[in-house]
């Protein structure tokens, strides 16, 4: 008896894993969401709407990294290939971007799909830069919203330099984003 016991706790458990993940995920707890995906990945590998949670909250919480495994596993549907394509997009630009920053790499010759996450629109607004001479920081207005900008740098670390971008809505800050 103790056995069954044991086993429906442990399936109640794993079963309330997603819906707990979501019920997060409603309330923008995005890095907890993240964080319990990350953790639990593994059980739930073959469960697409699960990956797919996953990484919309990693995505949300600037954890693009964790976005490389989805990308590949997502391919069973339509919305799941859909997704994969939006994830690998972002994470592609990301480390393009990150590249052109460090690296001084030429972007303006590339024609990429974008999205409307905030990295592609800082991408796409980077990438129209003709070659230049790097710059310790750059400011870009949004092109639908001429309140909003954002400013592009390199966090310099010992370790790994970080891209950083901050939103601004006027002169408020919205939003940080750091990447590496």
């Amino acid at each position: 008896m103790k056995i069954v016991l044991i086993l429906f706790l442990a399936l109640n458990l794993y079963a309330n894993i997603k819906q707990d993940m979501f019920n997060l995920y409603q309330n923008q707890k995005y890095e907890d969401v993240c964080t319990m995906g990350f953790d639990n990945f593994n059980k739930n590998n073959k469960d697409e709407e699960f990956i797919s949670l996953y990484a919309f909250a990693c995505l949300n919480s600037d954890y693009i990294d964790r976005l490389a495994i989805p990308v590949a596993m997502l391919k069973f549907s339509k919305e799941s290939r859909s997704n994969s394509a939006y994830f690998s997009v972002i994470l592609m630009q990301k480390k393009l971007l990150y590249h052109a920053l460090q690296d001084n790499y030429d972007l303006s010759t590339l024609k990429l799909p974008t999205t409307d996450y905030v990295l592609s629109k800082v991408f796409d607004l980077y990438s129209k830069l003709k070659e230049h001479e790097p710059r310790a920081f750059y400011l870009f207005e949004d092109e639908n919203d001429k309140k909003l900008t954002y400013k592009l740098y390199l966090s310099k670390d010992e370790k790994l330099n970080k891209m950083v971008i901050e939103e601004f809505y006027d002169t408020i800050t919205i939003k940080r984003h750091v990447y590496w």
